[in-house]
C-alpha cells in the first residue's frame, strides 16, 4: 500500500497544469440560449402586432396580442424539450430553424384545438393570426441564422471544448480539439495516486468532451477514470462490453469511432437547479447564522489565541484538490493537515470549545463559504482528507469505486450523514457504508431529495460519533 507522502507529488513538479485550464464555453452557451429565449418572446409578440396592424390598421391590436401571449407558453414548453435551445442549434442554423418551426406549428395547432372546443376561436382574427404566424416564422428563422453567423464570427464557430488525451492509441486528429500527451503529463489510468487524479481533473476542467486514445489493455482503466471525473467521456475503440459503454459516436470526417463511456451525473438543467439551490441556501444560512458564527470565532480566539479557521486540502469534484475551511477545533500546535490520524474519544488534541463545536457540527459551518465559491454543494458526498484511512488502509485501496463519488461536488451534508454513517472510520465497513450511500445519491439525484436531506440534517446535527 502506497502512502501519501511528499514524494508522491514529485511527478507534478515538471509541469504547471493550471496553465492548461481552458476557459469555460458553458457560460457563453447559456448566454446565447438566454438571448434566443428572450428574443423569441419579443419577436413572437412583434410578429402578431404587425399582423394586427396590417389587418386592423392600428398597433398592438388586443386580439392579435392575445393570440401571441396564449401561444408563447406553449411555444416555450415545446421548444425547451425538442432541442430548439440545444447545442446543435448554435452551430447548424437549418437544424435550429426546423426545430423552431416545429415548436411554432405545434403551439399554434394546440391553441386552435383548444379554441375550437371552448368555442373561443371568435376571440381571434383569422387574418391577423395567420399574418402573425407568417411573420413569426420569418423572424424566428432570421434570428437563428443570425445567431449561428455571430457564433462563427465571434467564437470562430467553437461551441464546445474537446480534449483528446493521446495515450498511445490510434489517435483522433480533430482540428477543433486540443490534444495532449498522457505521457507528458504523467497520466496513468491504473494509478491510485490522488495527485495524478488532481492533475487529470485540472486538465479536464471546463472541457465539454474528453476523448482518450489508448491501447486495448488500458481502455477499461480510462473508462473508469472518465466516469469518476464526471465528464462526457469517449474512448477511441471498437465496441467492447467490458467498458460499460453508454453510446457510440462516429466522427465520419476523421474516420474514427468512439465509445461513450461517461456523460456526467447531471445534465445542464439539473446543474443550474442544484447551483441555484446551493447559492440560495448558503447565502441565507450565512446571513441568519452570522451572530452564531461571530460568537464561535470569538470563543476560539479567546481560548488560546490561535487562528479561528482551519484550512485543509480535500478531494473535490473530478478528484481535484480544494481548500476546505472549518472552525479550528484542535490545538494550534497539533493540527493535522493531511488527516493522518483520526480523532478519537477524549482526543488530547481537541480544545474545550472544539469539543463542543464538533459534537454539534458547528465546526462545519464555515464550509458555507466553500459552497458560495463553487467548491462544494449544500448536499453531496462529504469530502475526505488525503490521509483518511479505515483499518489502516487508504479509502481508495478498500474500494476502487471510491473515486467515482467525486463526479459530483462534495457536500456540506449528504445521504450517508443523515443515515448515521459519520464520525471516525475505524473499520472498512465504515467506509463502504458511506460509499454505497454516496453512489446511490449520485445515481438518484433530485432537488426534492436535496431538500429532504437538508431537513433531516437539522435533526441529526448532534451525534454520538462526533469527537
Amino acid at each position: 500500500m502506497n502512502r501519501v507522502t511528499p514524494a508522491l507529488t514529485a511527478s507534478v513538479r515538471h509541469e504547471h497544469v493550471e496553465s492548461r485550464v481552458v476557459p469555460s464555453l458553458e457560460r457563453r452557451r447559456l448566454r446565447a440560449y438566454l438571448f434566443m429565449l428572450i428574443a423569441d418572446g419579443m419577436l413572437l409578440n412583434l410578429a402578431f402586432a404587425i399582423g394586427g396592424l396590417l389587418r386592423d390598421g392600428f398597433w398592438w391590436e388586443p386580439r392579435a396580442l392575445l393570440a401571441a401571449q396564449t401561444m408563447l407558453p406553449l411555444f416555450y414548453t415545446i421548444a425547451l424539450y425538442n432541442g430548439t435551445y440545444g447545442l446543435k442549434a448554435l452551430s447548424d442554423w437549418s437544424f435550429a430553424v426546423r426545430k423552431a418551426m416545429v415548436a411554432l406549428a405545434i403551439s399554434a395547432g394546440l391553441v386552435n384545438f383548444v379554441g375550437f372546443y371552448t368555442k373561443s376561436n371568435s376571440d381571434f382574427s383569422r387574418v391577423s393570426v395567420t399574418l402573425g404566424l407568417l411573420f413569426a416564422a420569418l423572424m424566428l428563422a432570421a434570428l437563428r441564422w443570425g445567431v449561428v453567423r455571430m457564433i462563427h464570427r465571434r467564437w470562430n464557430g467553437r461551441i464546445i471544448n474537446r480534449l483528446v488525451i493521446d495515450d498511445g492509441g490510434s489517435g483522433l486528429p480533430s482540428p477543433d480539439a486540443e490534444t495532449i500527451s498522457a505521457r507528458h503529463y504523467n497520466l496513468d489510468p491504473a494509478s491510485h495516486d490522488p495527485f495524478m487524479l488532481d492533475r487529470l481533473g485540472k486538465l479536464l476542467r471546463n472541457q465539454d468532451h474528453a476523448v482518450v486514445s489508448c491501447p486495448r489493455e488500458r481502455r477499461e482503466d480510462w473508462a473508469f477514470l472518465l466516469k469518476s471525473a464526471g465528464v462526457y467521456g469517449e474512448i477511441v475503440s471498437e465496441p467492447a462490453h467490458s467498458l460499460g459503454a453508454v453510446g457510440v459516436h462516429r466522427y465520419d470526417a476523421l474516420d474514427r469511432t468512439t465509445l461513450v463511456v461517461s456523460t456526467g451525473p447531471l445534465g445542464l438543467r439539473s446543474r443550474i437547479i442544484k447551483r441555484a439551490f446551493d447559492i440560495a441556501v448558503a447565502a441565507s444560512a450565512l446571513l441568519v447564522l452570522s451572530p452564531l458564527l461571530f460568537a464561535v470565532a470569538l470563543a476560539i480566539k479567546l481560548e488560546d489565541g490561535g487562528p479561528v479557521l482551519f484550512v485543509q486540502r480535500r478531494l473535490g469534484r473530478g478528484n481535484q484538490f480544494f481548500d476546505m475551511v472549518k472552525f479550528r477545533s484542535m490545538r494550534a500546535e497539533k493540527l493535522d493537515h493531511d488527516g493522518d490520524r483520526s480523532t478519537a474519544r477524549d482526543d488530547d488534541r481537541i480544545t474545550r470549545i472544539g469539543a463542543f463545536i464538533r459534537r454539534t457540527s458547528i465546526d462545519e459551518l464555515p464550509q458555507l463559504i466553500n459552497v458560495l465559491t463553487g467548491d462544494m454543494s449544500i448536499v453531496g458526498p462529504r469530502p475526505h482528507a488525503l490521509g483518511s484511512r479505515a483499518n489502516n488502509k487508504y479509502f481508495w485501496d478498500i474500494d476502487r469505486k471510491y473515486w467515482q463519488r467525486h463526479c459530483l461536488k462534495p457536500g456540506l451534508t449528504g445521504l450517508a450523514q443523515v443515515r448515521g454513517h459519520r464520525g471516525a472510520t475505524e473499520q472498512e465497513k465504515d467506509l463502504t457504508d458511506r460509499l454505497q450511500s454516496d453512489l446511490e445519491y449520485i445515481a438518484q439525484w433530485s432537488l426534492l431529495r436535496d431538500i429532504e436531506i437538508v431537513i433531516k440534517t437539522a435533526l441529526v446535527l448532534r451525534h454520538d460519533r462526533a469527537y
